[in-house]
């Protein structure tokens, strides 16, 4: 649940910092939900908000680092022998903020999920949740409540920066990238 709550944070300090990727969520939102209680059938959709969510959590790049794991038999990895034992920790962050895998990775830019016709398209450097056997356990409800909360959210409010304020959209210290205190406006859409 901290990473879903941190994930949001962030996704509300973007909308601030970027008032014309907002609207254009919002835009979206009217266009297929509407006034309506947002579903989870709603996602396939909406492919710009979902673009939003997925460059969300690639930009916050919450989780740096997965869990460790550890080598349960000797391998060799990329030219480097591990034996048997060796504590792996894989940095997503690596990944997540890799020129190789992202046009902009030190951006925050939706265009990253978006192909050409505007259509949600995937990406194998998406890894926020890990992958493999020892990946997020609970990415599925993750997913589904990042796009009940963040559809919801900018259904009802547009956000909006203190009058002054300066968004800083670097990571606070800590064993996760949350964003830095900040206040926000949230100004009701109806």
């Amino acid at each position: 649940m901290e990473t879903t709550s941190t994930t949001i944070r962030w996704g509300l300090l973007l909308m601030m910092k970027y008032p014309e990727i907002q609207e254009k969520v919002q835009n979206e939102i009217e266009a297929v939900i509407g006034s309506s209680q947002p579903q989870i059938e709603h996602r396939t959709k909406m492919p710009y908000t979902n673009a939003v969510i997925h460059e969300v959590q690639r930009f916050g790049d919450i989780a740096p680092s997965s869990v460790s794991h550890v080598a349960s038999h000797d391998v060799t990895f990329r030219g480097y022998f591990l034996p048997k034992g060796t504590i792996v920790m894989p940095l997503l962050h690596s990944v997540l903020k890799g020129k190789a895998y992202f046009k902009k990775p030190e951006e925050f830019y939706p265009e990253h999920f978006l192909d050409s016709d505007g259509n949600l398209k995937k990406s194998e450097a998406f890894i926020p949740f890990s992958i493999g056997k020892r990946s997020c356990a609970g990415e599925t409800l993750a997913k589904m409540e990042l796009f009940i909360f963040f559809t919801t959210l900018l259904q009802n409010f547009t956000f909006e920066a203190p009058s002054g304020a300066k968004l800083d959209l670097i990571p606070g210290v800590g064993s996760t990238n949350s964003p830095k205190p900040y206040a926000i406006c949230s100004i009701p859409r109806r």
